[in-house]
């Protein structure tokens, strides 16, 4: 039984003409940068938020600001190197200007890291698409013009079979770009979130730095 689907599905991508090699390497490329984003953004979430920043603001409040700029060399996430340049700012007597300033320089190189490729899937998955509908197009542009030297008899029997193989290439570019479509959108509200996060967080600890920065002792 397997066999026979696998040889009904091979006829079927055979039959589609030209264009479903093209479908093929758009589903092929969407899967690789699926599968990129997936674990980027699985990595990145791996911090717990608020477990992290408890244990630096617990070291914050002892004044134990290498302790607290330890915590976030443990772990490698946006988040913590976000405010491991905060903390290296302040361990440098930097103003809250600077510090700020220090905090938002890292965020505008890693925030981008998060966002990265995602769009890249609805493109893929509207490749997709419009290259089933053109294989159909072209396949039903020759399927007209096979029937034009043919007898009577012939064209019925030879247009649906022309028809039937032309609508394949339309049926492989949707199954490939519904899942597509999918999972960007997952990929990219997992994204959006973690860049909430990212943004919310670093604010917090900003000003949890700078209101408790008299209590740093220089170690």
């Amino acid at each position: 039984m397997n066999i026979n689907i696998f040889a009904t599905v091979a006829n079927a991508f055979h039959g589609g003409g030209f264009f479903m090699y093209p479908i093929l390497a758009v589903s092929i490329a969407g899967l690789a940068v699926s599968m990129e984003r997936f674990m980027f953004l699985m990595a990145a979430a791996s911090v717990k938020k608020d477990e992290f920043l408890n244990r630096v603001n617990q070291h914050i409040l002892q004044g134990n600001l290498e302790r607290a700029i330890a915590v976030c060399s443990q772990a490698h996430s946006p988040l913590t190197r976000i405010v491991k340049a905060g903390l290296v700012a302040v361990a440098n007597n930097k103003d809250a200007e600077e510090v700020q300033t220090a905090m938002d320089a890292v965020a505008l190189r890693e925030v981008p890291k998060i966002e990265k490729r995602t769009s890249l899937l609805a493109m893929f998955s509207n490749m997709a698409t419009l290259l089933g509908l053109l294989g159909t197009i072209t396949g039903l542009i020759g399927a007209f013009g096979a029937v034009a030297n043919v007898s009577p008899s012939e064209k019925a029997t030879l247009l649906a079979n022309s028809i039937s193989e032309a609508m394949n290439c339309t049926a492989f570019g949707l199954i490939v770009a519904i899942p597509l479509l999918g999972v960007f959108g997952l990929l990219q509200t997992k994204a959006q979130a973690l860049v909430d996060d990212v943004h919310e967080s670093a604010v917090a600890t900003l000003n949890f730095i700078l209101t408790n920065k008299e209590k740093f002792v220089r170690r």
